[in-house]
């Protein structure tokens, strides 16, 4: 199911409109209002249907007698079903619509929930385009075929049902003529359809390429711009929303011809039904006021099929959103809580156990990110993680905050196998802290206590002036209560590294896990943050991705990790004695007075 969410090729195509089916669901916490709506519908219909007979009489008995009381009498019974018509309409369109509305909305909140609920190899696998296309073009489109177009195709489907009916009660011979020529109307709309349902899917895909494009180009804009690439993105934009547009031409036009078909073919046979009908009114067999009654019915269950024709296009297009809505609710996330979910010990220490770790990423199979891993990190304790790009270092981050489970060994968190603890209540005990914090679109409020709504406005202010974060907060233009910008836009690297450490600092966590959040900050801002840091890790186990020589340092154990594996630990002086990995990745990227790649830059510069 992950790989159809991520490949057009894998997705299977909607064959029939049962994709639609599966929206009962959603309706029954509100089936008295749909009891109540579909009563209304019946009525509706049934008093249109009432019309024939009402003609047949006004005709028969008002104007073939003469008679002006009988026609009085005629159109009072017109009147009459005029109102019931009306009022019953005006029940069936709120009624429906209401049912419309809260469905969708309900089914538009399911979703969401569930894309929360899914695991992190879901959003690797992914484009976060593709799941905000479901959640807004998709439900869009379901918000009008269940609040209007399904209510329409129920409308005309009972016409058409009790237009037959009435046919055939009128006049069985003319009846038996119309239903001969049934299968010529319906075949060609079922043919096209067909293709109509295909081309329903593919233009759902195609403007969620569209959304997945936009959403990658938005959020890297700084990176479009200062590579001079927006011709390029304009020029990618526009072959997308081109192809976009093809596909919707194609079903437009199929939709087009199948309405065109339906309604000549339709029509055709009224002409035909009315030139036989006339004769055997000529003839005396047939009353006038039958064969207008006849003629109502017949013009009834034309128009009808003529509107099921491009209804049930729409609805296709509906059963294709439907379908995809459904993809994401039937997800089961890879990682699941316990059926008996077992509680962390209340006395929190923050002892961590990883015993003989073996993980393979899924969209990597051949090679292992951590293979026979076995550590101890006593609770307290500073651990700094040591290795090349790709050693496995913030793959362990990921397995201790359970994003995914290994494929052997256990990871124990205070003596308690994590896959046995509700995942909340294990990420609740742990904070991340990244190298490039997220912050939301929000006050900074907001940003400090995510996560953390029970904590007073004086215990956010306490973590942003333990994390250097409350004077700068105070010089924006409205305090604390000052919008941030999307993704915290308005603030420097330093200043969102502060937000994420007043965020840790008020969550007070048990066990701290730092990519170090230093390494790509000035001189200025590394000293404010390495000082917010020090408060944050004090009297907790921590453990950091160092990328500084000044945390290796201050670190009570470094462990050295190669191809998933320990290659080597102990303090820094030690490590760098024994040579090896550590004293090579020393001599490189641990440098105090200069970082590697400004001092090559230099070189560089100064061979020019």
């Amino acid at each position: 199911m992950r790989d159809a969410a991520a490949s057009d090729s894998n997705r299977p195509g909607t064959r029939n409109l049962g994709a639609l089916k599966r929206l009962l669901r959603f309706t029954r916490p509100y089936l008295g209002r749909l009891i109540a709506a579909l009563i209304a519908l019946a009525v509706a219909a049934g008093s249109v249907l009432a019309f024939g007979q009402v003609i047949r009489v006004v005709v028969d008995s008002g104007l073939g007698t003469g008679s002006a009381e009988a026609l009085n009498r005629s159109l009072l019974i017109f009147l009459a079903v005029v109102v019931v018509t009306a009022g019953a309409i005006m029940a069936r369109s709120y009624l429906l619509n209401w049912i419309g509305e809260r469905v969708v909305a309900d089914i538009r909140k399911a979703v969401f929930e569930r894309t929360l609920e899914l695991d992190v190899g879901f959003f690797e696998t992914t484009r976060a385009g593709e799941i905000i296309s479901r959640l807004t073009s998709d439900t869009a489109l379901l918000q009008v075929v269940v609040g209007s177009t399904l209510a329409m195709t129920l409308r005309t489907s009972l016409l058409v049902i009790g237009g037959v009916v009435m046919l055939a009660v009128t006049s069985p011979g003319l009846t038996g003529l119309v239903l001969i020529g049934l299968p010529v109307v319906i075949g060609p709309a079922w043919i096209m359809g067909r293709r109509i349902r295909r081309l329903s899917r593919a233009s759902q895909d195609r403007i969620a390429d569209v959304g997945a494009y936009v959403d990658e180009v938005i959020h890297g804009i700084r990176t479009v711009q200062s590579f001079c690439h927006e011709p390029v993105d304009s020029r990618r934009y526009g072959d997308q929303v081109e192809a976009a547009f093809s596909v919707a031409m194609s079903r437009s036009l199929s939709s087009a011809m199948l309405s065109g078909v339906a309604t000549f073919l339709t029509f055709g046979a009224i002409g035909v039904v009315l030139w036989m009908g006339g004769h055997q009114v000529l003839a005396g067999t047939l009353s006038g006021g039958e064969l207008s009654a006849f003629l109502f019915y017949a013009i009834v269950v034309a128009g009808a099929v003529g509107s099921l024709s491009d209804l049930v296009g729409q609805l296709l297009r509906g059963a294709g959103a439907s379908e995809r809505l459904m993809e994401l609710l039937e997800i089961r996330p890879g990682i699941l809580p316990p059926v008996s979910p077992q509680p962390l010990p209340a006395e929190v220490r923050g002892r961590i156990e990883l015993e003989q770790l073996r993980f393979v990423y899924p969209s990597r199979p051949d090679a292992a990110a951590l293979d026979n891993l076995t550590l101890v990190v006593e609770p307290g304790e500073r651990l700094a993680l040591v290795g090349p790009s790709g050693a496995g270092k913030s793959t362990l981050f990921q397995l201790l905050l359970r994003f995914y489970d290994p494929a052997e060994g256990v990871i124990r968190f205070d003596g308690v196998d994590i896959r046995q603890v509700e995942p909340r209540a294990l990420r609740s005990r742990i904070a991340l802290v990244p190298q490039d914090p997220v912050i939301f679109g929000a006050d900074a409020w907001e940003n400090i206590r995510y996560g953390l709504d029970s904590a007073t406005d004086e215990d956010v202010r306490r973590a942003a002036e333990a994390a250097h974060a409350a004077d700068f907060l105070d010089r924006l233009p409205n305090g604390f209560d000052t919008y941030l910008g999307e993704r915290g836009v308005r603030l420097s690297g330093g200043e969102r590294q502060r937000i994420a450490i007043a965020r840790t600092i008020l969550r007070n966590p048990a066990l701290l896990l730092l990519d170090e959040a230093t390494s790509a900050l000035d001189a200025e801002s590394e000293r404010l943050v390495q000082d917010a840091l020090e408060t944050l890790m004090k009297g907790r186990t921590s453990i950091v991705i160092a990328h500084r020589l000044a945390t290796v340092r201050s670190s009570d154990r470094i462990l050295v990790i190669d191809q998933g594996r320990i290659v080597a630990s102990g303090r820094h002086d030690e490590l760098m004695a024994e040579g090896g990995l550590y004293a090579r990745l020393a001599s490189l990227q641990f440098q105090e007075s200069e970082p590697p790649a400004r001092a090559a830059l230099r070189a560089v510069v100064g061979q020019a």
